[in-house]
């Protein structure tokens, strides 16, 4: 038992009786489910840090079985997605993968880095939304030990004449091996570069790259085709524009 201090970012909450809350906080050793007493009053000290999206610095008390949220220092809210629906519904699609790949008591530090990035993206730039989402698959699958490889051909190990990307075997293929892989997708070179470097790229630099149309719908295919088959789940946006 004690006190916990911690960054972390606030990536469900649930209502409780009528001023509390119990809200999920993804922090760089992974998830904490705390109770945040009073939160939900008008003149709480919780409030803000206690909504969906709020990065901020945490004081968690740790008892023997739950943990009660103390005070929150808030560090960012994202406000334009808040104010966009559509940009909304681009950050909970992203913050379901996150929440169903993170566990408590996890080295989640690189997860959360990529989330944040990732986040600030859909909130202050002008890139295309699909775009952002598909390179963010693409790197999460990385942090989650499912990292393509993009050196060689994953079945005859040529380091030449790369035309696939291979599902069934993880990362690219020749034009030989890939024609004899039924489930491989044939793509260009400039989609083959996008995604070496998403695989290569530092996270501060992971998103200063952009490509032509036709090679984002190539990698958007491919990002999630490739989550969805290693995490064995669909993932699909939902657009909710009747609230």
């Amino acid at each position: 038992m004690g006190i916990l201090k911690t960054k972390g970012i606030v990536i469900a909450e649930n209502n409780m009786s009528d001023y509390d809350k119990m809200v999920t906080i993804l922090t760089p050793n992974g998830k904490i489910g705390c109770a945040a007493k009073g939160s939900r009053r008008p003149k709480s000290g919780l409030m803000a840090g206690t909504q969906f999206l709020c990065f901020g610095d945490y004081m968690i008390y740790q008892g023997a079985s739950s943990y009660n949220l103390n005070s929150c220092e808030v560090i960012e809210v994202f406000y334009n997605v808040r104010i966009d629906l559509e940009k909304l519904n681009y950050a909970s699609y992203i913050t379901k993968i996150i929440n169903d790949v993170t566990d408590e008591n996890q080295n989640t530090y690189k997860i959360l880095q990529l989330y944040l990035n990732t986040i600030y993206m859909i909130s202050e730039s002008d890139k295309d939304l699909d775009f952002i989402v598909a390179i963010f698959k693409m790197k999460l699958m990385c942090l989650l030990g499912f990292m393509p490889t993009i050196d060689r051909c994953v079945n005859c190990n040529s380091s030449e004449d790369f035309k696939y990307f291979s599902f069934l075997d993880s990362g690219f293929k020749c034009g030989t091996c890939g024609k004899l892989d039924k489930g491989a997708i044939q793509i260009s070179d400039s989609t083959m570069t996008a995604i070496k470097y998403i695989v290569m790229s530092p996270a501060k630099k992971l998103f200063s790259f952009n490509i032509s149309e036709e090679n984002k719908k190539e990698l958007e295919i491919i990002s999630n085709i490739y989550l969805n088959d290693k995490l064995d789940k669909e993932y699909k946006i939902e657009f909710d524009y009747s609230k």
